[in-house]
Protein backbone atom coordinates (compact mmCIF):
# COMPACT_ATOMS: atom_id res chain seq x y z
CA UNK A 1 0.00 0.00 0.00
CA UNK A 2 1.13 3.37 -0.68
CA UNK A 3 -0.34 6.83 0.30
CA UNK A 4 0.69 9.76 -1.57
CA UNK A 5 -0.44 13.73 -1.37
CA UNK A 6 -1.58 14.82 -4.64
CA UNK A 7 -2.40 18.43 -3.97
CA UNK A 8 1.97 18.95 -3.09
CA UNK A 9 3.19 21.30 -4.50
CA UNK A 10 -0.47 22.45 -5.69
CA UNK A 11 -0.76 26.44 -6.11
CA UNK A 12 -4.77 26.82 -5.45
CA UNK A 13 -6.70 26.73 -2.69
CA UNK A 14 -7.73 23.06 -2.11
CA UNK A 15 -7.31 20.46 0.39
CA UNK A 16 -5.01 17.60 0.15
CA UNK A 17 -5.91 14.61 -1.46
CA UNK A 18 -4.78 11.47 -0.52
CA UNK A 19 -4.35 8.68 -3.32
CA UNK A 20 -4.06 5.52 -1.29
CA UNK A 21 -3.08 2.13 -3.14
CA UNK A 22 -3.36 -1.52 -3.06
CA UNK A 23 -6.31 -3.57 -3.01
CA UNK A 24 -8.99 -1.17 -3.00
CA UNK A 25 -7.52 2.24 -4.76
CA UNK A 26 -8.99 5.19 -2.84
CA UNK A 27 -8.97 9.11 -2.85
CA UNK A 28 -9.46 10.61 0.25
CA UNK A 29 -10.61 14.12 -0.61
CA UNK A 30 -11.06 15.37 -4.24
CA UNK A 31 -9.94 18.71 -3.60
CA UNK A 32 -10.35 22.14 -5.41
CA UNK A 33 -9.62 24.78 -7.87
CA UNK A 34 -7.31 22.26 -9.50
CA UNK A 35 -6.98 18.76 -12.16
CA UNK A 36 -6.35 16.23 -9.96
CA UNK A 37 -8.16 14.01 -12.79
CA UNK A 38 -4.65 14.24 -14.63
CA UNK A 39 -2.84 13.69 -11.00
CA UNK A 40 -4.91 10.83 -10.74
CA UNK A 41 -4.90 9.52 -14.52
CA UNK A 42 -1.21 9.93 -14.53
CA UNK A 43 -0.28 7.25 -11.36
CA UNK A 44 -3.63 4.63 -11.60
CA UNK A 45 -6.03 3.14 -14.22
CA UNK A 46 -8.78 3.98 -12.09
CA UNK A 47 -10.77 4.03 -8.34
CA UNK A 48 -12.38 2.24 -6.61
CA UNK A 49 -13.86 4.57 -4.12
CA UNK A 50 -13.17 8.01 -2.78
CA UNK A 51 -14.14 9.45 0.83
CA UNK A 52 -14.80 12.55 1.96
CA UNK A 53 -13.70 13.68 5.58
CA UNK A 54 -16.07 16.29 5.77
CA UNK A 55 -18.15 19.01 2.89
CA UNK A 56 -16.29 21.68 3.03
CA UNK A 57 -15.95 23.88 -0.55
CA UNK A 58 -12.16 22.98 -0.49
CA UNK A 59 -12.66 19.33 -0.15
CA UNK A 60 -15.41 18.44 -2.24
CA UNK A 61 -15.55 20.90 -5.43
CA UNK A 62 -13.77 18.40 -7.84
CA UNK A 63 -16.32 15.41 -6.97
CA UNK A 64 -18.07 16.18 -9.82
CA UNK A 65 -15.11 15.94 -12.32
CA UNK A 66 -13.80 13.06 -10.57
CA UNK A 67 -17.36 10.74 -10.64
CA UNK A 68 -17.20 11.65 -14.18
CA UNK A 69 -13.77 10.62 -15.09
CA UNK A 70 -13.82 7.44 -13.30
CA UNK A 71 -17.30 6.42 -12.25
CA UNK A 72 -16.96 6.39 -8.95
CA UNK A 73 -19.07 6.67 -6.18
CA UNK A 74 -18.31 8.76 -3.14
CA UNK A 75 -19.25 8.11 0.37
CA UNK A 76 -19.21 10.58 3.37
CA UNK A 77 -20.93 11.39 6.72
CA UNK A 78 -24.11 13.55 5.44
CA UNK A 79 -26.18 11.63 2.68
CA UNK A 80 -27.80 14.64 2.16
CA UNK A 81 -25.20 16.85 0.65
CA UNK A 82 -24.79 16.76 -3.09
CA UNK A 83 -20.85 15.58 -3.01
CA UNK A 84 -21.90 11.84 -1.35
CA UNK A 85 -23.36 9.64 -3.26
CA UNK A 86 -23.16 6.79 -0.08
CA UNK A 87 -23.33 6.91 3.32
CA UNK A 88 -19.86 5.58 5.32
CA UNK A 89 -20.00 2.69 7.47
CA UNK A 90 -18.38 1.45 10.40
CA UNK A 91 -15.47 0.54 8.05
CA UNK A 92 -13.86 1.21 4.71
CA UNK A 93 -11.31 0.01 2.97
CA UNK A 94 -8.68 2.14 1.37
CA UNK A 95 -5.75 0.50 -0.26
CA UNK A 96 -4.74 -3.02 2.01
CA UNK A 97 -6.27 -2.01 5.25
CA UNK A 98 -9.57 -1.12 7.25
CA UNK A 99 -10.18 1.62 8.39
CA UNK A 100 -12.37 2.15 11.39
CA UNK A 101 -14.80 5.55 10.55
CA UNK A 102 -14.68 8.34 13.93
CA UNK A 103 -17.27 10.61 13.82
CA UNK A 104 -15.62 13.42 14.56
CA UNK A 105 -17.61 16.94 14.37
CA UNK A 106 -16.97 20.40 15.14
CA UNK A 107 -15.22 21.75 12.25
CA UNK A 108 -17.94 20.66 10.65
CA UNK A 109 -21.23 18.37 11.56
CA UNK A 110 -20.22 15.82 9.19
CA UNK A 111 -16.40 15.59 9.79
CA UNK A 112 -14.68 11.93 10.12
CA UNK A 113 -11.37 10.78 10.78
CA UNK A 114 -10.18 7.47 9.31
CA UNK A 115 -7.59 5.15 11.49
CA UNK A 116 -6.37 2.03 10.51
CA UNK A 117 -5.27 -0.12 13.51
CA UNK A 118 -3.09 -2.74 11.64
CA UNK A 119 -0.99 0.03 9.14
CA UNK A 120 -1.43 2.73 12.07
CA UNK A 121 -2.53 5.17 9.69
CA UNK A 122 -5.40 8.07 10.68
CA UNK A 123 -6.64 10.26 8.10
CA UNK A 124 -7.43 13.29 10.26
CA UNK A 125 -9.21 15.91 7.52
CA UNK A 126 -9.46 19.16 9.53
CA UNK A 127 -9.58 17.93 12.82
CA UNK A 128 -5.95 18.40 13.48
CA UNK A 129 -2.71 18.94 11.93
CA UNK A 130 0.72 19.19 11.99
CA UNK A 131 2.70 21.25 14.64
CA UNK A 132 -0.63 20.59 17.19
CA UNK A 133 -2.46 23.13 15.21
CA UNK A 134 -6.54 21.84 15.14
CA UNK A 135 -9.47 22.79 12.76
CA UNK A 136 -11.09 26.25 12.54
CA UNK A 137 -13.99 26.59 14.61
CA UNK A 138 -15.18 29.86 13.03
CA UNK A 139 -17.09 28.62 10.16
CA UNK A 140 -20.51 27.61 9.80
CA UNK A 141 -21.49 24.34 12.03
CA UNK A 142 -18.19 24.82 13.83
CA UNK A 143 -17.89 24.68 17.34
CA UNK A 144 -14.55 24.23 19.77
CA UNK A 145 -16.25 22.29 22.92
CA UNK A 146 -17.50 19.62 20.20
CA UNK A 147 -13.70 20.00 18.58
CA UNK A 148 -11.93 19.23 21.88
CA UNK A 149 -14.47 16.66 22.28
CA UNK A 150 -13.35 15.27 18.83
CA UNK A 151 -10.41 15.10 19.49
CA UNK A 152 -10.33 13.26 22.66
CA UNK A 153 -12.60 10.65 20.99
CA UNK A 154 -9.49 10.45 18.38
CA UNK A 155 -7.10 9.85 21.14
CA UNK A 156 -9.08 7.37 22.53
CA UNK A 157 -9.29 5.03 19.06
CA UNK A 158 -5.92 5.53 18.07
CA UNK A 159 -2.60 3.64 19.55
CA UNK A 160 -0.03 5.32 20.75
CA UNK A 161 2.77 4.39 18.39
CA UNK A 162 0.59 5.56 15.79
CA UNK A 163 2.88 5.72 12.52
CA UNK A 164 1.56 8.33 10.23
CA UNK A 165 -1.31 11.25 10.34
CA UNK A 166 -2.51 12.44 7.09
CA UNK A 167 -4.11 16.23 7.55
CA UNK A 168 -6.26 17.44 5.37
CA UNK A 169 -3.77 20.56 4.82
CA UNK A 170 -0.14 20.90 5.41
CA UNK A 171 2.39 18.63 6.49
CA UNK A 172 1.93 15.07 6.94
CA UNK A 173 3.55 13.28 10.51
CA UNK A 174 5.03 10.68 10.63
CA UNK A 175 6.92 11.31 13.77
CA UNK A 176 5.26 11.74 17.23
CA UNK A 177 1.94 11.54 15.58
CA UNK A 178 0.19 10.54 18.46
CA UNK A 179 1.90 13.45 20.17
CA UNK A 180 0.66 15.71 17.59
CA UNK A 181 -2.74 14.72 18.44
CA UNK A 182 -2.31 15.21 21.69
CA UNK A 183 -0.38 18.82 21.10
CA UNK A 184 -3.70 20.21 19.51
CA UNK A 185 -5.89 18.61 22.22
CA UNK A 186 -3.97 20.97 24.80
CA UNK A 187 -3.85 24.13 22.16
CA UNK A 188 -7.96 23.39 21.31
CA UNK A 189 -8.62 23.84 25.16
CA UNK A 190 -6.67 27.20 26.03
Amino acid sequence: MSIENLSAGVSAFTSNVFLVTGERTALVDVGANYDVVSAVESRVDGLDTVVLTHTHRDHVENVDVVRAAFDVETVGYDTTHPAVDAELGATVRLGDHDYTVLHTPGHKNDHVCLYAPTAQVCFAGDLVFADGAFGRTDLEEGDRETLVRSIDRLLDAVDSDLDALYAGHGPSVTDGAYATIEQAGRAARR
